[in-house]
């Protein structure tokens, strides 16, 4: 059996080392195809690696560790040789992609009279609005209205009796959308909208030049709206025009907390601008809700860094929020794995993408380390992607039992999470919703109701607590 393992590890080494490819520009697929795949199907030598049983040790280290360093008593050989630790690492992506059953569609499917059974409440899933294109985000309105944006450009009102207003607001800012990122993203209400009226807007501003190419960068504002009509525009935020780029990944979302306004920009796919200091770009800013520059700011006395940089090194989140003790917690999309759920703090860098736990969509490895000194952790991660977008921590009475509890929304996987922290560590997790499409956006509303906003199929559900089945 062992000469037989042997055979089969030489020859598939050898007609790697042979192709003209280098073994550096392999793919995790083709490394898998040709390393593993004949040893470890389900009835093969080695075992099924897709079945998520694992005899020495199944963590994401304890299987790095058996590839590098082989299982002698099983005749597995040392990959550490033939493989860089990028690549081991990839691979190990690669096997929590296989083991995963993430892959679901979307479904029209009227689920309002279903109880979903979750660890603490019972509820099911009301459709209030649909109609909409790509919606992208939702604000409540202190009349029991709403605003929802659409990505490309119109903001819809919704009535208090989630009726679909026909007529969009008019003279919102111009937005670009090439697809499928960019354009009109977030909407948030200032904390005292009903002394002071400002919403406020996270988009993708920009051109096109005279070849048709679209240069963008993600900025705020805020306005009123009356009659119908954007009015009273300033701007909060707005990158210098050699920042604007071609490329996606823009973030974002925008939170208040006691005068002060936080958001995100994305890396905009060029992964270095995350680290880089002097550059908006992988960056989650602090500003003053007029968009004036706060003095105790980190980087406030350094020299050419944009002062409003709160924190770095993200790649694309698409998730923030603040809980009751003011502190900050964002979602954010890794690359092929290693989404993450991180709390933000003053001046720290959260790593992308010297460390994460995710690779290439190629399948090319990004990097063989997730943890590194002076780099933040994140409190989760997941792989593969779940996607996430959307978050709030849940603050109301209707679901008493999730009182404090974060919810993520996720567009891959098409899930909605629970997580409960404590003591800033995430002690529990849930999916308490899967299979109802892609969550673009996920809100605790005024009335204590949790509302989800999804982009395909494109409708406003809310989550209505119900007795438990048989009662």
């Amino acid at each position: 059996m062992k000469l037989q393992f042997y055979f089969t590890v030489i020859f598939s080494l050898t007609s790697i080392l042979t192709r003209s490819q280098e073994l550096s520009q392999l793919n995790v697929e083709d490394i898998y195809k040709n390393l593993c795949a004949s040893c470890h199907t389900s009835s093969a030598i080695g075992g099924s690696l897709k079945d998520g049983k694992w005899k020495y040790g199944g963590s994401d280290e304890e299987i790095l560790h058996s590839i590098k360093n082989g299982i002698t008593e099983k005749g597995m050989v040392a990959y550490s040789s033939v493989l860089t630790d990028e690549q081991i690492r990839a691979i190990v992506v690669y096997i929590r992609e296989m083991e995963s059953t993430d892959s679901v569609e979307s479904t029209e499917l009227d689920i309002s009279d279903k109880v979903l059974e979750t660890r603490y409440h019972p509820f099911k899933v009301e459709t209030l609005t649909s109609g909409f294109r790509t919606p992208w985000s939702i604000a409540f309105l202190p009349d029991g209205s709403k605003l929802i944006t659409e990505r490309l450009g119109p903001i819809h009102l919704i009535s208090s009796d989630n009726r679909l207003d026909s007529i969009p607001i008019k003279n919102t800012p111009k937005v670009i959308f090439d697809g499928p990122e960019g354009g009109m993203m977030d909407i948030a209400l200032h904390p005292d909208y009903e002394k002071n009226g400002w919403i406020y807007l996270a988009f993708a501003d920009g051109w096109r030049d005279e070849m048709g190419k679209s240069w963008s960068q993600t900025a705020i504002v805020r306005g009123r709206i009356r009659d119908h009509q954007w009015i009273d525009q300033e701007w909060i935020y707005k990158s210098d025009l050699k920042f604007y780029m071609q490329s996606g990944d823009y973030g974002t979302r925008i939170a208040f907390d006691d005068g002060y306004i936080y958001f995100v920009i994305g890396e905009r796919g060029v992964m270095g601008h995350a680290q880089d200091l002097n550059r908006p770009n992988g960056k989650i800013f602090r500003l003053h809700d007029d968009g004036s520059i706060p003095n105790d700011n980190p980087f406030i006395e350094t020299p050419e860094i944009p002062k409003g940089i709160w924190s770095y090194g993200h790649r694309n989140p698409q998730g923030l929020t603040i809980d009751s003790n003011h502190n900050v917690y964002a979602t954010e999309h890794g690359a092929r794995g290693g989404d993450e759920f991180n709390l933000i703090q003053k001046g720290k860098n959260y790593g992308w993408p010297i460390i994460t736990h995710g690779i290439n969509y190629n399948g090319q490895p990004i990097t063989s380390i997730t943890e590194k000194e002076g780099m933040e952790q994140p409190l989760v991660h997941w792989t593969p992607s779940i996607a996430p977008c959307g978050l709030t921590q849940y603050i109301g009475s209707l679901f008493p039992n999730w009182q404090n509890d974060f919810f993520v929304g996720s567009l891959r996987a098409q899930e909605l999470h629970r997580l409960r922290v404590i003591n800033k560590k995430v002690v529990e997790q849930e999916i308490i919703l899967k299979g109802i499409g892609r969550i673009r956006d996920v809100r605790t509303g005024p009335d204590g109701y949790i509302y989800l906003l999804t982009d395909e199929p494109a409708r406003l559900l809310r989550l209505v607590p119900s007795e438990k089945k048989g009662e």
